[in-house]
């Protein structure tokens, strides 16, 4: 999908405080509205306009896509980072907007839809009388899998975007100590109470929701509670069998590789996932490795198991 320069779409610069993006706004909606512009692509500019305006004039829309940088061009092949909307604190209220995605295009909603990480629905509470609830918000983390294996208290830094006093969005650091569950998952919730949005007329806080997310493992891989390790196996005790030590997020264990293990055979270590009233599983899939031939004798020995182990791996092929 091509990148959108909704300052440039707009015509403003990219620190425009809000009533200068209103204004520049108003104009633009006016000479393309295809109700009175006789402009040939008066349509198609009316809804670029729209969509522009969509994102600059709420201050978390626009903070979190200025996190993209400027170093894009219009037009450009564009793809949101993998850890798009990562540490951004946003109200529950942020979301896509009006039938999925207000029918605006595929980058807006690749950054702000449904499906996108802020694509949050309402779920403020209102209290009786004149009285209402402060906004809940919501902000996606990222954490060890140790973390969550073991659980434990970490601190985290959120950017919370606000309104300046001269009409300008600022995103300043909000930093929380937070208690991390053993066992948590990704894509589960922590409830911080009274963290979010004061409320009106006496109304009760808010409060802040942290969406958990794993940083890549440099030997995991996860799935619900289950973790995945590949592991590396010698052609001998591939064949032959063996007892090797192996990795588990609650420290090494003797796994037995069975005689005749095969290259992506899996096997299951019971319960040596992440914990819970169900704990997951460990899957250990190995991975059979060849030593290098770069001695002679290492040449030689590879030159003996030529001749005296007939072996054809395509076999299958011919039949």
């Amino acid at each position: 999908m091509d990148y959108k320069d909704y300052y440039k779409i707009l015509g403003v610069a990219r620190d425009a405080n809000q009533d200068e993006i209103k204004r520049v706004y108003r104009r633009l909606a006016r000479k393309f509205h295809p109700d009175v512009s006789k402009e040939s692509n008066a349509e198609e500019r009316f809804k670029e306009v729209q969509e522009a305006y969509e994102v600059l004039k709420d201050p978390e829309k626009r903070a979190a896509y200025d996190q993209l940088g400027s170093s894009w061009r219009s037009g450009q092949e564009f793809r949101p980072p993998p850890d798009w909307g990562k540490d951004f604190e946003f109200t529950t209220s942020f979301g896509g907007g009006q039938s999925e995605d207000g029918g605006f295009s595929d980058f807006f909603s690749s950054l702000f839809g449904a499906r996108s990480p802020f694509g949050q629905q309402q779920t403020g509470r209102r209290a009786g009388g004149f009285a209402r609830s402060g906004e809940d918000h919501v902000a996606k983390i990222q954490i060890d899998l140790e973390s969550a294996f073991r659980g434990g208290t970490q601190t985290i830094e959120l950017k919370a975007p606000q309104m300046s006093d001269d009409g300008r969005v600022v995103v300043k650091p909000r930093t929380l100590r937070v208690t991390i569950p053993a066992g948590v998952i990704e894509g589960q919730r922590i409830r911080l109470a009274g963290q979010g949005s004061a409320g009106l007329g006496g109304g009760p806080t808010g409060d802040l929701y942290l969406e958990i997310g794993f940083r890549p493992h440099r030997l995991f891989q996860v799935e619900g509670r289950d973790v995945t390790l590949t592991l590396p196996v010698a052609p001998w005790e591939a064949a032959l069998g063996a007892t090797i030590q192996t990795p588990t997020l609650a420290g090494p264990v003797d796994l037995r590789i069975p005689a005749g293990a095969k290259s992506g055979q899996r096997l299951r270590l019971k319960g040596r996932g992440l914990p819970g009233a169900t704990p997951g599983d460990q899957y250990v899939v190995l991975k059979i490795v060849l030593p290098p031939a770069d001695t002679p004798e290492a040449r030689a020995l590879f030159e003996k198991m030529k001749k005296e182990m007939p072996f054809d791996p395509r076999e299958e092929l011919g039949k």
